[in-house]
């Protein structure tokens, strides 16, 4: 799309209301301008303030924009980043892929730019990059809606009776595959601790890391049911 930032911007954000809309989510417009936050949208019974970008693309990644500037008398031009104590989701439309996208927190907070992929690099870097695929928006609002289900649903169709008082309470986190694969480090150290990682790609669950303990008791309760 040819056009200023505002013709950009204002296309970005009528086809991520009009998507979220057809996934059934609420959409909400703040009655005020120049705020952070241009929708919110309900997901999983809770309600998230959005900015939304367009994504320009660039070869194989798409380039999202995040800082603001603005002249100041006093202090020039004051450039500004978004954290979460403004927003809580990025939304991305990439107009060439007519594609819409979702960032969390982890991935927009502090920064200039964020660059997403969409096919593999040519040195075969796997490492510290955000796949386009990981962020779109059906996914990663399935995603979304699925961490703040309440514990029943959570606990889909298991029945309590097959629950060891010890798996109860094993706590469960849950993270996408591109930040897991980013900080493994970092979770492979929580499931040392105790605490179970459920690792989503695209909404669905991909993975999981428990610790040894678990993995033990859960190896175990399989050889009692096949020995009965």
């Amino acid at each position: 799309m040819n056009g200023d930032s505002n013709r950009k911007g204002n296309a970005a954000e009528l086809a991520i209301a009009a998507e979220a809309a057809r996934l059934g989510l609420e959409v909400w417009h703040p009655l005020t301008e120049h705020s952070r936050c241009d929708l919110v949208l309900g997901v999983g019974g809770r309600l998230f303030r959005v900015q939304c970008k367009w994504g320009a693309r660039v070869g194989e990644k798409i380039q999202v924009r995040l800082s603001t500037s603005r002249h100041s008398p006093t202090r020039g031009y004051v450039v500004k980043k978004y954290d979460r104590s403004e927003i809580d989701l990025v939304a991305v439309h990439c107009g060439d892929l007519k594609t819409n996208y979702l960032l969390p927190p982890e991935l927009f907070e502090g920064r200039s730019n964020v660059w997403l992929r969409t096919a593999l690099a040519k040195n075969g870097q796997r490492a510290a990059l955000n796949w386009a695929p990981d962020y779109e928006l059906p996914g990663a609002v399935a995603q979304l809606a699925e961490r703040f289900a309440g514990s029943e649903e959570a606990r889909g169709s298991n029945p309590l009776s097959s629950t060891t008082q010890a798996e109860s309470t094993t706590s469960v986190e849950e993270v996408g595959a591109h930040e897991f694969r980013n900080h493994f480090g970092y979770y492979l150290d929580r499931a040392s601790t105790g605490a179970e990682v459920m690792v989503r790609r695209r909404g669905r669950p991909y993975a999981s890391l428990c610790p040894p303990a678990r993995r033990r008791r859960l190896r175990l309760s399989s050889m009692d049911q096949t020995l009965c």
